[in-house]
């Protein structure tokens, strides 16, 4: 699975369910399922927050989730600005090649040995996937 496919799946799909493939290049279009995760597709919920997506397939709260993710975290992560302690707070390998991937999974055109400049644009793209993919992102997230 992708980079982006994995955040995508680790935020919205939190328990498993749906679709495990963000859409990389086309805007707007929905995921493609995945074959290979060896998490159970289930549609149960646990007693927590109501920050996973009804079984119907409402929006996920991204902000909620990540939140809920964070406050079970024994490190103090910024994901609300930062793509590495995003990716560290989902479990993924934050490194530079890892985000060099990233960049290369979504097109970007920058350099990328300029890691800053990189992370910034990461982050905003990565917040735009999770949107066009069915999450609901807070305002204050957005460009």
């Amino acid at each position: 699975m992708s980079l982006i496919g994995s955040i995508v799946s680790k935020i919205l799909h939190p328990f498993g369910g749906g679709s495990a493939e963000a859409a990389e290049s086309k805007p707007g279009a929905s995921g493609s399922p995945a074959g290979g995760s060896s998490a159970p597709a289930s549609t149960a919920t646990t007693g927590g927050g109501g920050a996973a997506a009804p079984a119907g397939g409402g929006s996920v709260d991204v902000e909620a989730v990540l939140n809920e993710m964070a406050s079970k975290n024994p490190q103090k992560l910024n994901w609300r600005t930062s793509i590495v302690d995003l990716m560290k707070l989902l479990d993924l390998d934050s490194s530079l090649h890892a985000r060099q991937q990233l960049a290369d999974e979504l097109h970007y055109s920058g350099d990328k040995n300029d890691s800053a400049s990189m992370n910034i644009w990461l982050h905003k793209q990565v917040i735009k996937k999770l949107e066009e993919n069915g999450g609901k992102v807070p305002a204050d997230l957005k460009d």
